[in-house]
């Protein structure tokens, strides 16, 4: 009985799941790679049957084995399986597009479910609608729409199509002369060089080696030879015997050819003269101050300071000799001077028209002087506007003390004194004229102090010091406050009480600086040589650094009115260049140099130590280390 039970599944050719594998109902592609094909009942792996026949075994078994045509391979267990008659014929009908079952019938007589008699009631007994009789209104627009098109133009009747081949030449457009025509970038090889007379079989004698040159040619690397080959001489050409190397030298060449990469170099003829930049001509940018008018004498050290009336007609200027000098611009006469015994360190005058005060700082001492030039009813109302100062109730804590003058002090044109702790290096007014701020030589927080003129309060706006403050300015429209040290400028806001912007000036000491009268750029200078020109919309580090002097720079300025600027330096040379700022924004500003201005003579290794601009005139005064003023118009 078991036997018969094992022999019925040997045969079975039932279309059912072989029983032995349990992988399922998934593709067999998944144990390609592997040495097995599914699991047994067991769980035990079912190994492929090992298939080591090459092409031949193949041949020979497809001639020898009769049933070869009827075996195919099982994808579940990967043994040959024989097909029987039954699996045959089902194979045989499938592929004539037959039905696999044999008893399928496909020409029955057909039921007809509905009859063929006419009943005498309906399915549905509903009336006709109107609309089936009546011409379709929708269909009518339709068609009068598309007839209305066809008239104007707008649809164009289908053109039937011409049946011309589909055939073209390949090579029309090519050049039948170029040998690579379709390689665009064919680069020829390059030619060998043509023997020369040390190849020739009759050399002249002087290409003919010596014992001594042969043996030095023949321990020389080949690259380092001069000549390839030894000059030999022979009575004929047929002479000549075979050259040794002709086949290693073809070789050789084959090597260069395919192993050294050609490329082809795009060659741009540049001239250098387009690479400059195009900048305009000096005299399209006049006017610009080109020629020394008047020289200013008197002081008898170097003059250290200078500063000019808001109106233009006088001039101050401050010398190591310890004098206050008031010049008259057009004349260059000394109105009157002021002596302190002392160093007049930095000068300013008040930039308010309707205000005459001089603001000078001499050792710890801030002076104001009312230089009673010009007109009368200007400076009278000046010494009116400081003597209706009324002194408040009590006593507030300054940093430094209003001193007013005695009356000897007062007889030669001195006002206020402010006395500060420390030595006073710069003094600077505001634009409104009734504040200014002086800097000290201390490196506290009370190195910058703030005075109002008007109510005799000074305050030191910083709580902590940020390091050695050079000089300070007020912007001429904004409220802010420029404090320059020795390698930043920062902007403070004066109204928030906050820093608005860092400016790093890429120079090692920042020696002076000037705010554009519009307000948006900067320029400083150093003492190694530099000019910074800072836009401040565009960013905290310079725009351009100008490098046109050869020693330090002591000075630099503005002009108010034109598009100028100034800076004066140890080589006893002022530069003015021309610093034109547009409105456009996406502009940026061009900055010229046009004039380098000459005169001053050095003294003491000293040059220029300072520069200013005329309020109106496009003219530029100097004041230099030989004791002099100078005017350039």
């Amino acid at each position: 009985m078991a036997l018969l039970a094992h022999n019925e599944y040997e045969e079975d050719s039932s279309d059912e799941e072989d029983i032995r594998n349990t992988v399922g109902n998934i593709p067999m592609e998944w144990y390609q790679d592997f040495p097995h094909v599914g699991y047994d009942l067991e769980g035990k792996r079912i190994y492929k049957p090992i298939r080591n026949k090459d092409e031949l075994d193949l041949f020979l078994e497809k001639m020898e084995n009769p049933d070869y045509w009827r075996t195919v391979q099982d994808p579940k267990t990967g043994a040959d399986l024989k097909l029987t008659d039954e699996q045959l014929e089902l194979v045989q009908r499938l592929q004539k597009g037959q039905f696999g079952d044999v008893h399928f019938n496909p020409y029955e007589p057909s039921i007809d479910f509905f009859t063929h008699e006419v009943m005498i009631h309906p399915v549905t007994n509903r009336p006709a609608d109107k609309r089936s009789f009546i011409p379709s209104l929708i269909e009518k627009e339709k068609v009068s729409k598309l007839v209305h098109a066809i008239k104007m133009g707008w649809i164009k009747p289908r053109k039937p199509k011409e049946e011309t081949p589909t055939y073209y030449d390949l090579w029309a457009h090519e050049d039948p002369n170029s040998i690579l025509g379709r390689h665009k970038m064919h680069v020829p090889a390059p030619k060998m060089k043509l023997p020369g007379h040390e190849e020739s079989y009759n050399p002249p004698p002087e290409y003919l080696l010596s014992e001594e040159e042969r043996l030095a040619w023949e321990q020389q690397e080949p690259e380092e030879r001069r000549m390839s080959v030894v000059p030999q001489q022979h009575r004929s050409l047929r002479a000549v015997p075979a050259f040794p190397r002709f086949i290693h030298e073809r070789f050789e060449r084959c090597l260069d050819l395919y192993l050294c990469p050609r490329q082809r170099k795009m060659r741009v003829n540049v001239d250098p003269e387009e690479l400059i930049p195009k900048l305009p001509k000096p005299r399209d940018l006049q006017p610009f101050p080109t020629t020394q008018a008047l020289v200013y004498r008197g002081h008898t050290c170097l003059v250290r300071c200078i500063s000019i009336s808001p109106n233009g007609q006088w001039l101050a200027s401050g010398s190591d000799d310890g004098s206050v000098r008031f010049w008259e611009v057009s004349t260059a006469r000394c109105m009157h001077a002021l002596s302190f015994g002392a160093v007049v360190k930095s000068l300013a005058w008040n930039p308010n028209p309707s205000i005459c005060l001089v603001a000078i700082a001499v050792e710890q001492t801030v002076v104001l002087v009312n230089p009673c030039l010009g007109d009368k009813l200007l400076y009278g109302a000046t010494d009116q506007l400081l003597a209706s100062y009324v002194p408040p109730d009590e006593e507030r804590v300054q940093p430094v003390q209003w001193v007013p003058a005695t009356a000897e002090q007062h007889r030669k044109g001195i006002r206020l004194l402010l006395q500060h702790g420390k030595e006073v290096k710069q003094v600077t007014w505001h634009g409104k004229g009734d504040y200014l701020a002086s800097v000290v030589s201390d490196n506290s927080n009370q190195q910058v102090l703030i005075h109002q003129s008007s109510k005799r309060w000074s305050q030191a706006p910083f709580r902590r010091s940020k390091g050695l403050v050079q000089c300070v300015l007020f912007h001429p429209i904004r409220p802010h406050f420029l404090v320059a040290t020795q390698r930043y400028i920062r902007v403070y806001n004066l109204l928030k009480q906050e820093l608005t912007k860092k400016l790093m000036s890429n120079c090692k000491w920042v020696s002076s600086m000037a705010i554009h009268p519009g307000g948006d750029n900067i320029i400083c200078g150093s003492y190694d040589s530099k000019l910074a020109w800072f836009d401040m919309d565009l960013s905290t580090r310079p725009y351009r650094l100008l490098r046109h002097h050869k020693r330090a720079l002591r000075s630099v300025a503005f002009h108010k009115r034109y598009p100028l600027f100034a800076s004066a330096s140890d080589d006893g040379t002022v530069i003015v260049c021309h610093g034109m700022v547009y409105n456009d924004l996406l502009q940026n500003p061009l900055l010229v140099p046009v004039k380098v201005l000459k005169g001053h003579e050095l003294t003491q290794d000293l040059g220029v130590l300072d520069v200013l601009f005329h309020p109106t005139q496009p003219w530029v005064f100097s004041s230099g280390a030989d004791g002099t003023i100078r005017l350039y118009t």
